[in-house]
């Protein structure tokens, strides 16, 4: 028979009386497993929702930048001045005709506060093109604006990081080196190599078709008939002799003591290496000092006063989002399958190294 108690319409079963006079009755709620189900979907979609947007930020990091492409940061001297020194900056390897060094010089094209520049070379070089393009627009920029160009040396400034630095001109004492520099390596370098003996051992084979065997020239894959590899050897070097002439004739244009001195062009037109107190004696550069030295000679040549100028730098800006997720190393380069491409095109370089081309594209 069924008990109930009062206010309740259901029967007590037996089962739950003998269960309450044990202790006290506990009673566990379990949810829905829908509910279970979509909590997981929820965050599954959150999870995706969250790849989605880094995948935008990955394409679109632009949109990300802290306002303009490049940041102007006080260097030294007067923080509130008006009257404005710049240095211009071309660091590493110089390989593309845009980049960092371009967006500095048309920052400093569009301030009319600028009145000097200070260019800071601390490049081994890089492609002819690269380098002769940052040299003409240098020397473009100091034409137009009518302003002095300076140069400061790093730690090096060889092969095409001297070519630039050819950008100050031949005014008296536009050119410092740091004490520990080393510069010059005024050459041209096609890099070549020849692996077609270790793919014979491999039994690998260039097959490729071509429709002249000049096409390939610089192949370093293909084994070509004695005849054919003199012809490509005299092209290239005609290619190299072409670019060589190209850089004497700039660095003569610049270089005042050399112009008429015969035994120092022997010396320096050899592709050598010379410390800064060499590079000093035999009249690749002007003086020995640092960065301080350059911006006071730049601010006399401007006919400014020290005391009211401020001395400025340019900056990658870092979002916030990628200050964030890689701090320091934001900028850093992922795989560029067209930089690997082009290490298999046949290329000129102004450039110091000892693994020739290689490093260079690794670099930038």
């Amino acid at each position: 028979m069924s008990q109930s108690t009062p206010g309740r319409s259901e029967p007590i079963r037996p089962e739950i009386v003998a269960e309450s006079a044990r202790g006290p009755l506990r009673v566990v709620i379990e949810p829905p497993r829908t509910r279970w189900i979509g909590r997981r979907l929820l965050w599954i979609a959150l999870c995706i929702s969250v790849l989605l947007n880094f995948g935008l930020y990955s394409s679109y990091q632009s949109y990300f930048q802290s306002g303009t492409e490049i940041d102007e940061k006080w260097h030294s001297l007067d923080k509130k001045a008006p009257e404005k020194v710049a240095i211009i900056a071309v660091e590493g390897a110089i390989l593309g005709e845009e980049g960092f060094v371009k967006k500095q010089i048309d920052r400093v094209r569009e301030d009319d506060q600028v009145k000097a520049v200070v260019l800071r070379v601390d490049s081994p070089g890089g492609t002819v093109t690269g380098s002769d393009y940052i040299y003409h627009h240098l020397k473009k920029l100091a034409k137009d604006k009518q302003i002095p160009l300076v140069v400061s040396m790093g730690s090096v400034a060889a092969s095409g990081g001297y070519y630039v630095a050819m950008a100050a001109g031949d005014k008296e004492n536009t050119i410092y080196a740091e004490p520990t520099t080393w510069t010059g390596s005024i050459g041209v370098i096609i890099p070549h190599y020849d692996l077609s003996g270790l793919l014979e051992k491999l039994n690998v084979q260039d097959d490729s078709i071509a429709s002249n065997p000049l096409k390939m020239m610089g192949s370093p894959t293909r084994k070509f008939p004695e005849g054919i590899r003199a012809e490509e050897q005299q092209i290239l070097k005609g290619l190299v002799d072409s670019s060589f002439e190209g850089f004497k004739q700039i660095v003569l244009a610049s270089r005042a003591p050399l112009r008429n001195d015969k035994s120092l062009q022997d010396v320096v037109f050899t592709g050598r290496i010379f410390t800064a107190r060499q590079a000093k004696e035999n009249g690749l550069v002007d003086q020995l000092g640092f960065i301080e030295d350059a911006v006071n000679r730049a601010i006399e040549l401007a006919g400014l006063e020290k005391e009211h100028v401020r001395v400025v730098q340019y900056t990658r800006p870092v979002g916030m989002i990628e200050h964030m997720l890689f701090g320091q190393q934001s900028h850093a380069r992922g795989i560029d399958v067209a930089a690997l491409l082009e290490l298999t095109a046949p290329k000129a370089y102004y450039l110091c190294t000892w693994m020739s081309g290689l490093t260079a594209e690794a670099r930038h």
